[in-house]
């Protein structure tokens, strides 16, 4: 026979099972319910379910067949026994299927009053913080039998078959003949020799990655404020409201497992409950760094944070469950700050606070991550599946006590155990110690440049000034005419003087006839180049040599005389031709004979000559 698929809803007065069986011969339908039983059968499906309440056949129930979809539906309504009764667990389907029961004549397995104790717990308030100090085995009482491991130690010889795969899945060796507190040791010595004190440093300085990560918001936080938000609300109204909706993928999953009871006494109950906060931290933490997306990393990082997965751990107290997580966070996974054991611990209680339903969501979420993973299928076989069928049937008031307990609890970097805070404060002072090089490096700089450009200043201040100099020496030989401006208008006309060639005072271009004499007056040098006079114009030159050192004694700009040739006397011209030719040759006289005494020098050889 074939389970089929199947939904369960429900409103004050009637309990609904939609049931969908395609291919089914709607004609053979048989519905069997009383009480709390249920049975249907259409062939080939037959589905039994034991309901969380009672329903009664008092003529209103209905039953309808619809094939709208292409797949054909039974929607059957059930009276309620006490209406307005509310029915608490009708998402969780494993539980309402009834256990198979064994074919021969005797059970192997009684589940006597004592064990069913055992499991339901009793009524009385648990104290999770309780320390409970782990079985020490000893040469007298120590068994033959491998030391256990899975939910609730219930496993043990399973490596032993698996012995090729071992290493991918768990870090422990030979688990079988490890004791849980040679485990313990080995675990923690792993932590210590694996924390890279780089690693945290650097993503604790440089955790522009983490903040992102740690902004994101994973389904459980929105549904955790709608379950606040109705926390007023009275006990059935509240329950009425889904917060947490299982995918049809997800359902389907549920339907599989095979519904089975589990006998454990308080002390493997607490490890199970410890081992289930171990499981949910390191999912919790997967989900927010792969924001919602799993990744071929998943698996990894699931197994690997979890020490109840990866080391077979079986914890005491809530305190060493948080630190183990901690310290694993730390030294493994790709992002290691502290902030992110935090922020997992709070995912961790929120869903906690959810319920069943989010319990379960997690865990068949991390069902079918391992499911997909290789190596990691035998976790499943280990732990997963236990706890997802299970965590179908505890009370709700235990996991609020759990989260309640869990919340208490704090955690702090001291509690890693691996020097956090130490390191973090040397790590501050070299931090200041380089920013104070670099200070003192960036003054040094600072100074160097500023002594460069002062340099430079200079240097350009000094070159401007000989260039001003230069040009005010230039602007003096311009303006070398009188000061008060009779001579400007010429000044363009004795501009080209000063490029064409030099003319003596008698019209003739220097160098015909000449010789040369050098004569310097402290700052330049002048070739003066002597011709030979006539005779007859000796007494007018000896006239004109005296008129230019009168000239030269009176100050800069002041002197007006000037020399002229006798085709001048000759031949008298305008008047503004006059004084344009005397301009340029007094000019040209002083030029060339700034001081007297080298041309009366001059003019008494030329005299000597004739």
């Amino acid at each position: 026979m074939i389970t089929p698929a199947f939904e369960l809803t429900q409103d004050p007065d009637f309990l609904t099972i939609i049931i969908r069986v395609p291919y089914a011969r709607a004609s053979e339908l048989d519905v069997y319910y009383e009480g709390e039983d249920f049975k249907f059968y259409c062939k080939p499906y037959f589905l039994r379910l034991i309901l969380p309440g009672r329903v009664v056949e008092d003529g209103r129930e209905k039953v309808s067949y619809n094939t709208d979809e292409g797949i054909g539906t039974f929607t059957i309504q059930l009276p309620k026994e006490i209406p307005g009764q509310y029915f608490e667990g009708l998402d969780m389907l494993t539980s309402l299927l009834a256990p198979k029961k064994s074919r021969s004549a005797k059970p192997l397995v009684e589940e006597m009053g004592a064990s069913a104790e055992l499991f339901e717990e009793g009524e009385e308030e648990f104290d999770w913080e309780i320390e409970q100090n782990p079985y020490e085995e000893t040469a007298e009482n120590t068994p033959p039998l491998q030391h256990p491991y899975g939910f609730g130690n219930l496993r043990s010889g399973v490596f032993q078959r698996l012995q090729d795969e071992l290493s991918d899945v768990i870090d422990i060796k030979d688990p079988d003949q490890t004791p849980a507190g040679e485990r313990r040791r080995k675990r923690l010595a792993a932590e210590a020799a694996k924390f890279e004190p780089d690693h945290y440093l650097a993503d604790l300085f440089e955790d522009q990655g983490i903040q992102h990560v740690l902004k994101y918001k994973p389904w459980w936080v929105d549904a955790h404020k709608k379950m606040t938000a109705l926390k007023g609300e009275s006990h059935q109204d509240h329950d009425t409201h889904t917060f947490v909706v299982f995918s049809e993928e997800e359902r389907e999953q549920m339907r599989k497992f095979t519904n089975k009871s589990y006998l454990l006494d308080k002390r493997s109950c607490h490890h199970v409950y410890l081992g289930l906060i171990d499981i949910l931290l390191a999912y919790c933490y997967d989900l927010r760094v792969n924001e919602g997306d799993n990744n071929v990393e998943s698996s990894w990082n699931i197994r690997k944070l979890s020490a109840t997965l990866c080391w077979l751990e079986s914890f005491t107290c809530i305190h060493d469950v948080l630190v183990s997580f901690g310290r694993r966070v730390l030294c493994y996974p790709l992002y290691r700050h502290f902030g992110l054991v935090t922020r997992a611990f709070s995912d961790t209680v929120m869903i906690l606070q959810l319920g069943q339903a989010g319990v379960l969501k997690c865990l068949l979420d991390i069902h079918r991550i391992f499911k997909e993973s290789d190596p990691a299928y035998i976790l499943n076989d280990l732990f997963i599946t236990d706890y997802c069928i299970w965590i179908q049937k505890i009370k709700s008031k235990k996991l609020a006590a759990l989260s309640e307990s869990l919340q208490k609890t704090t955690l702090t970097k001291s509690h890693m155990g691996l020097e956090l805070e130490e390191l973090e404060a040397a790590a501050v002072l070299v931090q200041e110690e380089e920013n104070m090089l670099k200070a003192a490096g960036t003054v040094s700089k600072q100074q160097l440049l500023s002594s460069e450009s002062e340099t430079s200043d200079s240097e350009e201040s000094s070159s401007t000034s000989s260039s001003e100099t230069e040009g005010s020496d230039s602007d003096e030989r311009e303006s070398s005419t009188s000061e008060d401006g009779e001579i400007n208008p010429f000044q363009g006309t004795l501009e080209e003087e000063r490029t064409a060639p030099l003319i003596d005072c008698n019209g003739l271009r220097q160098g015909t006839n000449t010789s040369a004499l050098e004569v310097s007056d402290g700052k330049s040098k002048v070739s003066l180049q002597s011709t030979s006079l006539p005779g007859k114009l000796i007494e007018e030159l000896e006239m004109q040599m005296q008129s230019a050192m009168r000239l030269s004694e009176q100050p800069e700009g002041l002197a007006t005389a000037g020399c002229t040739s006798q085709e001048q006397e000759e031949n008298p011209v305008p008047e503004a031709d006059r004084l344009s030719e005397d301009a340029a040759g007094k000019r040209n006289f002083l030029e060339v004979s700034p001081k007297p005494n080298p041309l009366l020098f001059l003019c008494s050889t030329n005299e000597d000559k004739d």
